[in-house]
């Protein structure tokens, strides 16, 4: 079976990494023991900036999964910048989803589908991972959906 080529499959899907981001406070985007890496919490961002809104009130939920996506995107840019090879990922272990919602609100799980099945998309069988989606009152500036991640590395 032939080796999958991570850069290969986001090229054909039209992902083009950004930059990763800094941290905002007294952490690191990434910490990783042995072959572990657990990276930090990525708000959603649109146009650069924190993608503000509360799924139940001022968002639908396709909108929220399309976030939810756009943070998976930046959470592979943030472990291509730690390990310089996105092709050392042996597993995307477990995936956490802070979904900004009304008490009303119950789809925070389809909202995380959008960052789950890009993980998939990328990553094939590797990218298949544990997950925890809740519903939160507010995440910081006001952002819709925050996640973050654990990773194995080969």
């Amino acid at each position: 079976m032939a080796q999958h080529n991570v850069y290969d499959t986001l090229k054909t899907l039209n992902i083009e990494l950004p930059t990763a981001g800094a941290p905002a406070a007294a952490y690191v985007m990434c910490a990783q023991t042995g072959n572990t890496v657990y990276v930090s919490g990525h708000i959603a961002k649109k146009d650069g900036k924190p993608w503000v809104g509360k799924l139940g009130s001022n968002m639908a939920t396709e909108e929220g999964k399309a976030a939810a996506r756009s943070i998976a995107i930046d959470l592979i840019a943030t472990l291509h910048t730690h390990l310089g090879d996105l092709n050392r990922i042996k597993r995307i272990v477990k995936v956490m989803s802070l979904v900004n919602s009304t008490l009303e609100f119950t789809e925070q799980h389809i909202v995380t589908n959008g960052a789950s099945e890009l993980f998939v998309e990328v990553f094939g069988e590797a990218g298949k991972h544990a997950r925890s989606a809740f519903g939160v009152a507010q995440i910081p500036t006001g952002a819709c959906v925050e996640i973050e991640l654990v990773a194995e590395l080969a």
